[in-house]
């Protein structure tokens, strides 16, 4: 059973680190929020699934958001119980610096439980489905971001269409106008326009590769800098539209499976896994050193162990990251490195905690002369 205390200690502490995560969720949706957009203008993203993305991205940071959103809300808890005397009043009354190891016990069991349903299934599973979602939305020109009277760039293709009137499902196109840059062998830039009267949208059977038919128009293709153009009446041609990606600077590790990863053996997948098995253990270590740097005095400057706590949160975050790129890099080939670091730096929390809360040691007086 907890004491009055516990539960006292425990409600303040969770109510901090809820709040924290709420504020660095908002933080962590507008970064991800301006990567969608911009990769929204450039046509590599659809537009029709930009909110669904925004969210699961959002979920997929909570794996580097939750270790430091505990720190923070730790440190800011007990930091005001000591600088508003009460932590100086609960220990003159008796409580020792052991009455804080319960609730801090609770709270860290839930957290690093958390932390790891997080990195090991939600964010994999947020990843794949972000993926799926593109994937899915790649199959419509209406979410690749074609619309009636507007002028939209291709996807990866490096030119722009155009149509007037535009079917509900997005497959049936009006009065058409493309346009194209390629590049010949002899370095010769040329342009491609592409006029219709109609056209239509199919795909392969297997559903991998897309096409527009069109129908009934002429084709020029103009060398930059030259007088032969060529010009050609059709009545049917097929033009394939470049698939919609997600990110192309996204590790394919990331959306794969915490069973897959450990299954596989390639250097970028080992590197995943430790970075997915490591988190907990962060969230941890994160929350035992937040238990002494948050003892201060009511004179000290109110986020002057904030900014201490910051820093040694992004120097831990950093020595994981680049033993992580070790791994990835095939120079590591298992994660002792890793977790020596994380033994190091709760040993250096307990002598911390122990060092603020040893009994001192009276000074010796010399005896004053008669």
């Amino acid at each position: 059973m907890l004491s009055i205390l516990d539960r006292y200690f425990l409600r303040e502490l969770a109510q901090t680190v809820a709040a924290t995560v709420v504020v660095l969720m908002v933080i962590v949706a507008g970064t991800a929020f301006a990567s969608v957009l911009q990769q929204v203008a450039r046509g590599s993203f659809p537009a029709s699934v930009m909110f669904q993305v925004l969210g699961l991205r959002t979920l997929g940071g909570l794996t580097n958001m939750l270790p430091l959103a505990s720190m923070i809300g730790v440190l800011m808890a007990l930091g005001r119980m000591y600088r508003e005397s009460e932590m100086h009043v609960l220990m003159s009354s008796g409580m020792g610096p052991n009455g804080l190891l319960r609730p801090m016990a609770i709270l860290a069991v839930a957290l690093v439980l958390l932390t790891a349903v997080v990195s090991l299934w939600l964010g994999p599973w947020a990843a794949r489905t972000s993926d799926a979602m593109v994937t899915a939305a790649n199959r419509s020109v209406v979410a690749a971001g074609l619309d009636a009277g507007r002028f939209t760039e291709l996807p990866g293709k490096g030119g722009i269409i155009f149509v007037d009137t535009l079917s509900q499902d997005g497959t049936r196109l009006g009065r058409s106008f493309v346009s194209t840059q390629r590049t010949s062998k002899d370095g010769q830039l040329h342009v491609k326009l592409v006029t219709a009267s109609n056209g239509q949208l199919y795909q392969e059977s297997n559903g991998a590769n897309r096409y527009i038919a069109f129908h009934d128009g002429w084709q020029y293709d103009i060398p930059l800098g030259a007088d032969s153009w060529r010009r050609m009446q059709y009545q049917r041609n097929d033009s394939s539209l470049s698939n919609v990606t997600s990110d192309d600077d996204e590790d394919p590790a990331e959306s794969m499976s915490t069973l897959d990863l450990a299954r596989s053996t390639n250097p970028l997948a080992l590197a995943e896994l430790a970075w997915r098995t490591n988190a907990p253990a962060l969230t941890l270590v994160m929350l035992m050193l937040a238990l002494p740097l948050s003892r201060q005095s009511p004179r000290e400057p109110r986020y002057g162990r904030l900014m201490l706590a910051m820093l040694s949160f992004y120097l831990y975050y950093l020595l994981l990251a680049l033993g992580r790129a070790q791994i990835g890099k095939g120079h590591w080939h298992h994660q002792t490195a890793l977790w020596m670091l994380h033994v190091l730096m709760l040993a250096f929390a307990a002598w911390l905690w122990r060092k603020q809360y040893a009994p001192r040691k009276p000074r010796n007086e010399k005896a004053l002369p008669a």
